[in-house]
Order: C-alpha cells, then sequence, then structure tokens
C-alpha cells in the first residue's frame, strides 16, 4: 500500500459505532472515531470533505437501503463501512442474509473510491456477549473474504486484545469510551497507509487492580437496570434507538471540527450521561 497515501474526501457508513457513540462531547453531540479521522485527513489535505451517513441502531439492511447508495454517489477518496453487527445480537438472525447483504453493500462501494476500508468489528471481555460471539465471527470472517475479492482494506480490531479492555467501553458495555475510539481512529489511519501517531492502539493499558467482588455486582446490577432491560424492551417491541434519526454529517462537505450539523433535541442528550437507552 502506498506510504503517506493523500486522500481529499471520507464517507463513513454504519451505525452507532461509526456515529461515534459513547464519545460524548460537552454540547450533546457524539464524535467518535470516524470524525477524529476525518480531523486528521483535514490536517494534511486543504479543502478535505467528510460526510458521516452512519445512524445508531441500524440493521445492515437498512444501512444498504438507506446509507449505501447515497456514499457510493459521493465518490469519495475513501469509504468506511462497518455493519451486520447489530443483526447478530438479534435472537433470530438469519446469518446467509447478513451475509449476502454485507456483499451487496460491498459490491456497490468498493468501485465508487479509491480505497473501501471494512473492519471486524471490537469485542468487549465479559459474559454477555458469549452466545453471540460465533455469529460475530461468522461476520468477520465474511468481511475477510469480501475484502479480498474486491481489494478492501480491513481493519482487525476484533484481534486486537487492548480493544477488549472492559475499560475501553462505556458503562453501556456496548460503545466505545473516548479512549477507544480515539484507537480505532489511530487503526485505521495505519491501515490508510500513515505513519503511527501518539501511543500504538494495539498497546495494553496500564494494569489495575479489579474492582472488587460488591462493586462488580452493584455494576451488573445498574447495568441491567439501565441499559440491558430497555435493550431487550426494544428488541421485543421492534423498536430501534435510532428512530427517526437523520446522520449527523449527511452531505460530503468540508471538514469542520466538533460542529453537529444534527440537534437531537431531549431523547439525544437522556442517552449521554449514563448511555442510558442506546443501541448499536
Amino acid at each position: 500500500m502506498q506510504t503517506n497515501p493523500t486522500y481529499s474526501s471520507l464517507v463513513a457508513v454504519g451505525d452507532s459505532f461509526t456515529e461515534g457513540m459513547s464519545d460524548l462531547l460537552p454540547d450533546g453531540s457524539y464524535r467518535g472515531w470516524a470524525d477524529l479521522l476525518a480531523g486528521r485527513m483535514a490536517a494534511r489535505t486543504p479543502g478535505f470533505r467528510y460526510a458521516n451517513l452512519a445512524v445508531r441502531g441500524k440493521l445492515i439492511g437498512q444501512i444498504v437501503d438507506e446509507q449505501v447508495d447515497a456514499a457510493a454517489a459521493m465518490g469519495a477518496d475513501v469509504i468506511t463501512l462497518v455493519g451486520g453487527l447489530n443483526d447478530t445480537l438479534r435472537p433470530a438472525c438469519d446469518m446467509g442474509r447478513v451475509r449476502g447483504l454485507m456483499e451487496e453493500a460491498v459490491e456497490r462501494l468498493a468501485p465508487a473510491c479509491r480505497r473501501l476500508v471494512l473492519m471486524r468489528s471490537p469485542g468487549r471481555q465479559g459474559p454477555v456477549l458469549h452466545r453471540f460471539r460465533p455469529r460475530m465471527e461468522e461476520l468477520f470472517a465474511c468481511v475477510g473474504e469480501l475484502a479480498e475479492r474486491h481489494g478492501a482494506v480491513v481493519v482487525d480490531l476484533y484481534g486486537a486484545p487492548s480493544l477488549a479492555d472492559p475499560r475501553m467501553w462505556d458503562v453501556d458495555r456496548l460503545h466505545l469510551t473516548a479512549e477507544g475510539h480515539r484507537r480505532v481512529a489511530e487503526a485505521v489511519w495505519q491501515a490508510l497507509g500513515h505513519p503511527a501517531e501518539d501511543t500504538e492502539w494495539r498497546t495494553p493499558m496500564p494494569a489495575t487492580l479489579p474492582p472488587g467482588w460488591v462493586n462488580r455486582r452493584v455494576a451488573d446490577a445498574r447495568f441491567a437496570h439501565r441499559h440491558l432491560l430497555p435493550w431487550m424492551a426494544r428488541r421485543l417491541t421492534g423498536r430501534s434507538s435510532g428512530d427517526g434519526l437523520a446522520p449527523k454529517r449527511p452531505a460530503l462537505l468540508p471538514y469542520e471540527p466538533h460542529v453537529p450539523l444534527r440537534p437531537d433535541g431531549p431523547a439525544h442528550l437522556a442517552g449521554g450521561g449514563d448511555g442510558a437507552g442506546r443501541d448499536r
């Protein structure tokens, strides 16, 4: 791959991982790895343009229907696509359909950009997602096959123990902290051919004493009440935390740092402090 390449535009496609939850800014908007990556790329290229079409809670079918054609039509140098993980977390998941939709998305996006970036999403250590890991790994195997077939770049976040550390994850246990997003931005930056900046993204966090048994049980109870039960309720009622939300950067425009283009209102701000009601 070219070293120190110059890219003039970036379009990000996906769900809450790419939208930026839970990298919360003081104004109540989310930043995230894609915004951080765009900032780095803009610093190298005057007139750099950026769009982020990702919306929390979207399934891969919704991403294909609502984001893929729009992203392809923008003609960006780089497109990132991360999706399908929300599908794997559903009790009833047709992995054959998920693989087919991923293939459809890649087939549309790969010819529409200079560089298509795919990812194996990071996985948090812990028992909650254990039952879903076979599906996740089936999805990630599909991502690898599609990348090889279409010449895309794969960023293997799932294979990085540093990002599995529970301290990299917000209290909802579904979304990365600001430090986690910073490391993802670094990983994609390097995958695009740029030299490392700041610390190496694979470097583990310094060791600390784990919380005691009582503190862990209190945290588990708080997580179940604030996050797990509402998440399950949304699954049972067919609702999503992204219902009615538009992308935060829907047009490919010159990059401006930390400018929220989508005022989400009370529903968005209510999820800011403790992650209540969030969804990938």
